[in-house]
């Protein structure tokens, strides 16, 4: 534990170091949109203490759902659309015009923190764009099948026109990025297979427990995020129906509606948590159930940093994350028998709280800083 703790000062001070040496240079940052506090968003705040009081643009911004203190937002012309704060997935086709029609001020940096097309907004010429990859937008690369076969049925024939086009727009906007950073290596290899660019890994930040808990857990299972059909919450709730075992589901999204008027005396929903009692489930939980593949996944480190074991789908962001026997155990394939067996042998297998907890210290937010502050000086420089 001394180890760790001198390393979190080394990186404190090197922080404010990189912190007053960017004071020097005029930026701005960019994201997708801003309606709530996700993993993405979670990143844009940390970029924020790199770069304090540097305006945000955003396509959308929903103020209640998504607060960044004082810091100055500008919106696009989707803003003033009826609407369009909750509705603007539907106004996907209007997505390349209009974030291309923000211009940005010239500045020396624009940091781009995108999963969709905030790189598309128009940089200055003289300005020095790095971009913080999410994620390419699975929707329109990836995933455009599962996702097109989920539109109603009279949409679905314009829906590989829209991904065409969307795919064009997304690959210019691309080109216009100086310097590419991924989230993990997974995403790395897809902003590389799509835009045929490289980029720097730099994991997110994930704020952790100053220790774990090494106390008794209770006897259930842990499920959290924004449940979308590739999370595939559906195998989850499937294999402890199987096993008799107790299920708490944090979150929301359209898979919780879909599945919760299902009923089961032994799975509970209970909705989007504050960080204090989702610190408590992660102390309580047997393990995290987490059987989607993911681009990094922020939610296994949490749960890790608090001794709690995790169960991840083999493939992906969590086999950066999650050592396989030591932090939690892999699965092999997306199917409720794999999961049953994997379970199973998480509840055969001794975790050590204190070497979860340390493993986590990789994917601090001081690192991150440390690392992101590095990598924009250097991106200037390069470009100077």
């Amino acid at each position: 534990m001394n180890g760790a703790r001198s390393v979190t000062v080394e990186y404190a001070a090197s922080v404010r170091d990189l912190t007053a040496e960017l004071a020097e240079v005029s930026a701005v940052l960019t994201h997708h949109w801003l309606v709530r506090r996700r993993g993405g968003e979670r990143v844009l705040e940390a970029l924020l203490e790199l770069l304090p009081g540097r305006p945000v643009y955003t396509l959308v911004f929903d103020p209640t759902g998504m607060a960044l203190g004082g810091t100055p937002v500008h919106t696009s012309l989707l803003q003033r659309i009826p609407g369009a704060r909750r509705h603007y997935p539907r106004l996907l086709p209007l997505l390349p015009w209009v974030a291309r029609r923000i211009r940005l001020p010239p500045v020396d940096l624009v940091v781009c923190s995108d999963a969709a097309l905030a790189k598309a907004m128009a940089p200055a010429p003289r300005s020095t764009v790095v971009c913080y990859c999410h994620s390419p937008m699975r929707y329109v690369w990836d995933l455009s099948e599962q996702y097109g076969a989920t539109l109603p049925s009279f949409l679905r024939p314009a829906w590989p026109l829209l991904v065409r086009y969307l795919r064009t727009a997304d690959r210019r906007a691309a080109q216009r990025v100086d310097q590419f950073v991924a989230n993990s290596r997974h995403v790395a290899r897809r902003i590389r297979r799509h835009y045929g660019r490289d980029s720097v890994v730099i994991y997110p930040p994930v704020d952790l427990p100053p220790a774990p808990y090494c106390g008794r857990r209770d006897d259930f299972y842990l499920c959290v995020g924004h449940h979308v059909p590739y999370k595939r919450l559906d195998l989850a709730l499937e294999a402890c129906r199987r096993l008799g075992r107790r299920l708490v589901v944090v979150g929301d999204g359209p898979d919780v509606q879909r599945y919760q008027a299902q009923r089961h005396p032994r799975i509970s929903f209970v909705g989007w948590q504050h960080p204090q009692q989702l610190a408590d489930f992660y102390r309580r939980a047997r393990a995290l159930l987490f059987p989607g593949e993911e681009d990094f996944g922020i939610v296994p480190v949490e749960a890790m940093a608090h001794g709690c074991p995790v169960v991840a789908y083999g493939v992906g962001g969590a086999t950066e994350s999650v050592v396989d026997g030591v932090t939690g155990v892999w699965f092999g394939e997306q199917s409720v028998e794999c999961l049953i067996a994997a379970v199973q042998r998480c509840e055969r297998t001794a975790f050590d709280p204190l070497r979860m907890h340390a493993h986590a210290q990789r994917f601090s937010r001081q690192r991150f800083l440390t690392e992101m502050g590095r990598l924009l000086l250097a991106a200037l420089g390069r470009r100077r």
